[in-house]
């Protein structure tokens, strides 16, 4: 099993949750995030003053998924959420080693299933 976890422009949200479960990934946690990296914030202008923003709006994607679709999804992520310009965000993938459905307390690849 592993863990993707991948930060993406909130614009791209939609996009990438239909190619997500295309790919498919059975279930996903979407959490609204901010943060920077290359891009270290930008300038705005409002109500005639400027100031700089540091941390960006992002969207932070977390997806448990058994170890032969993990190609499928991550291809799917970097697909989507692509637009060519910086800030499109990262993926990331960990093992890892156990999951729990709580309600059936099913263990790992059947806890993640649909």
């Amino acid at each position: 099993m592993k863990f993707i976890i991948a930060i993406i422009k909130p614009s791209r949200l939609d996009a990438v949750l239909d190619a997500v479960t295309e790919a498919g990934a059975s279930g996903i946690t979407v959490t609204e995030v901010r943060g920077y990296g290359r891009q270290k914030g930008k300038t705005e202008v409002y109500r005639g003053a400027e100031y700089e923003v540091k941390l960006l709006p992002k969207v932070k994607l977390e997806i448990a998924v058994p170890a032969d679709i993990v190609e499928r999804v991550v291809e799917a992520i970097t697909r989507t959420a692509n637009t060519g310009k910086i800030g499109d965000g990262k993926v990331f993938v960990l093992n890892l080693e156990a999951a729990l459905r709580i309600r059936t307390g099913e263990q790992d690849a059947p806890a993640i299933s649909g």
